[in-house]
């Protein structure tokens, strides 16, 4: 979990003593890699819980949003939580976001992208594709949180595929493609949102299809 990312810099890059440069210095003392994991998603699943009894269909969805989201997931785990993160990060040979860059993007996710394709109420599916891949993208090339960028990312597709009437998303095939995944993000560094609308009509299509016999 921790390590599928490098960062540099600031407490965000400190490890909690005892876990071998695993586990990220937290508020809990764990030090285990599978301790944390079980931690973040029983916390994710309360997330999910507050954020869509709360989110209106026809309400747009803003940065201060999801930074909130942010730190009502993590709050209790990190101290940074619901902070933008100061350290550089990267995957492998690619870097997101400069740090310092982060505050000047998301003000032009926000008056770009959000603005344009929030609240997805009423949205077909061609259109409701589009925003999401569009915003999908965006985000994680942003990358704005030192953790959970990719689990907020589908969060916010999920509020914007319920917003549309539509069931949350399945990303099993996300999932089992991950190296397609990440090149279909890094192909937006270029505007090229093409290869995430077909990651996004596949997860749509899959939960649309759900067998519930």
């Amino acid at each position: 979990m921790i390590d599928r990312y490098t960062a540099s810099g600031s407490v965000e890059g400190q490890y909690q003593p005892g876990s071998k440069g695993k586990v990220l210095l937290n508020k809990l003392g764990i030090t285990e890699p599978d301790a944390m994991d079980e931690v973040e998603l029983d916390l994710l699943y309360q997330l999910y819980d507050v954020v869509f009894e709360t989110v209106d269909v026809d309400q747009p969805i803003t940065v201060a949003d999801i930074t909130e989201w942010h730190r009502k997931w993590l709050a209790n785990v990190y101290a940074w939580a619901g902070h933008e993160r100061s350290v550089n990060m990267s995957k492998g040979d690619f870097h997101f976001a400069a740090a310092q860059q982060i505050p000047f993007l998301l003000k032009e996710l926000d008056n770009k992208y959000l603005s344009r394709y929030t609240p997805c109420h009423l949205m077909d599916d061609e259109l409701l594709i589009e925003a999401i891949a569009v915003i999908h993208v965006e985000f994680i090339l942003i990358h704005p949180f030192r953790e959970g960028n990719g689990r907020l990312a589908r969060l916010l597709a999920n509020v914007m595929a319920v917003q549309a009437g539509k069931p949350e998303l399945d990303f099993t095939s996300w999932d089992a493609k991950k190296e397609r995944y990440f090149l279909a993000i890094q192909a937006g560094m270029g505007c090229n949102y093409k290869p995430m609308r077909q990651f996004v009509s596949q997860a749509l299509h899959d939960a649309l299809n759900v067998d519930l016999s």
